[in-house]
């Protein structure tokens, strides 16, 4: 079994993320879009600049995962959700991202980061953690839910330029 290590990110990692952050989004959703709404999307999202800005935000959490000193991935935890009502009701942390480099998908990194994200929320006191997954993205809705997620019948429109699409907001309660 390979070993993920697992590190909170710091603000000289804002260019490894922003690389992370650019390939791992394309990979997944490059096919969904224009070329144009994807690079106008990258730059505006995965700007080394926009990263660090989200590192010095103190309800921004970005963990990084490597194996064997590699990055092979990464995920962002959020705190603050107060616009969400299907939420409110628990003292909850976002999980906003976990991607993982296309080659190492099937090594368990995922698990690794989402085992971490859990523990971490359980030791911090939440009560819940959540998430907003594309309609269309089947692989990811059927891990979440082999991990206890829920969905909670509620969903939010997501752009990428001017093409829109549905996240579904799934919930675990620890």
């Amino acid at each position: 079994m390979v070993k993920v290590i697992i590190r909170r990110s710091l603000p000289n990692d804002a260019k490894l993320l922003s690389q992370l952050s650019e390939r791992t989004f394309i990979d997944s959703f490059g096919h969904t879009c224009s070329e144009f709404d994807m690079s106008d999307f990258v730059a505006r999202y995965f700007s080394e600049d926009r990263i660090l800005e989200e590192l010095s935000d103190q309800e921004d959490h970005y963990y990084l995962a490597f194996i064997d000193d590699f990055p092979v991935g990464y995920m962002r935890l959020k705190e603050g959700y107060e616009e969400y009502p299907a939420i409110q009701k628990y003292k909850a942390i976002e999980l906003k991202r976990i991607y993982i480099l296309k080659e190492y998908q099937s090594q368990k990194v995922g698990a690794a980061l989402l085992q971490y994200a859990f523990q971490l929320g359980v030791s911090s006191g939440y009560e819940a953690i959540w998430l907003g997954v594309w309609e269309h993205n089947l692989r990811a809705i059927a891990f979440y839910k082999k991990y206890g997620f829920e969905d909670t019948d509620f969903t939010h429109s997501f752009f990428i330029g001017e093409t829109g699409s549905t996240d579904h907001w799934l919930i675990k309660v620890f």
